[in-house]
């Protein structure tokens, strides 16, 4: 890709999109975690311990090479993406459950994302390549994930016929930049895209099933009901890739490393579609969650 397209176009978009994640959000979705304390605690552990926790192993058991293996572990740091709540919306999943995780995770991310990769880096980099997350990186990181979500909350509060006027354009604009972003990062890594594909497909599809599955039953394994569980799994298994490709390319500048995301970009909605079809077939839910009429 072109540099000014990476070091300007890519950020700015990256903006434009989680703006418009700020266009969901209220206060009171933060405020919400009072009602429902467990399953929030619960799909925080599963996203930031279990999850970071096997991208980890399999990089170790399928001797990812480095910079793949930060990759895996960048994408397993990232939150949710607002697409979670489409799937929600498609599968009988708790809505206002899965806005609260994305509000909640949108923060926390900010702090544990650099953690983590920072700690990939040291972990995995050791052939001397000169790839870190300094404090001026990390910064650079909470103003791309942070700003631009604070400021689609004021539109939101502010202008909330605005806001109705900009979702749809902005979802839309999302998707476009999704797979115009995937096809640039293959585009440059042509030569070598099949190569990447043997090397990190299969870690990319098993983090995905991985993610679904410990997002589902773990919640279930508490005592959490199926609507909630069905949210916790589409938040962690619907992970911001868009936001992981874009700091790889901007923050990290390297492409290479965004290929898990571009990747697991590809399966993503796939397996979560399946993967609802599935519970909607053996574990129906026939009256709607409560907290649907909530969040509308």
């Amino acid at each position: 890709m072109d540099s000014g397209i990476i070091t300007i176009m890519l950020p700015l978009a990256l903006a434009i999109i989680m703006i418009g994640l700020g266009l969901e959000l209220t206060l009171k979705d933060f405020a919400r975690v009072g009602k429902h304390p467990k399953a929030v605690l619960i799909a925080l552990f599963c996203q930031l311990v279990l999850l970071v926790g096997i991208a980890f192993i399999l990089c170790k058991i399928l001797a990812l090479p480095p910079l793949l293996a930060v990759g895996l572990m960048l994408l397993a740091a990232s939150p949710g993406g607002s697409t979670a709540n489409l799937f929600s919306y498609l599968f009988k999943g708790d809505i206002a459950l899965n806005i609260t995780l994305t509000a909640i995770n949108s923060v926390i991310a900010a702090f544990t994302l650099p953690i983590i990769v920072n700690f990939a880096i040291q972990h995995f980099m050791n052939d001397g390549q000169q790839i870190t997350l300094q404090f001026s990186k990390i910064l650079q990181v909470f103003a791309i994930i942070i700003v631009p979500v604070c400021i689609g909350m004021l539109i939101r509060h502010f202008a909330p016929h605005f806001t109705e006027k900009l979702n749809k354009p902005l979802r839309i604009f999302a998707v476009v930049f999704l797979v115009l972003i995937i096809i640039g990062a293959i585009a440059k890594e042509r030569h070598q895209i099949f190569e990447y594909l043997t090397q990190v497909g299969l870690a990319t599809v098993l983090f995905c099933i991985a993610s679904l599955l410990i997002g589902y039953f773990v919640p279930r394994l508490f005592g959490i009901n199926s609507a909630q569980a069905r949210a916790c799994a589409f938040e962690i298994g619907i992970h911001n890739s868009t936001l992981a490709m874009t700091l790889a390319l901007t923050v990290l500048a390297n492409t290479t490393i965004a290929m898990p995301a571009a990747v697991y970009s590809i399966f993503m909605y796939v397996f979560a579609a399946i993967f609802g079809m599935l519970l909607n077939k053996f574990n129906p839910i026939q009256v709607p969650s409560p907290s649907l009429a909530e969040s509308k």
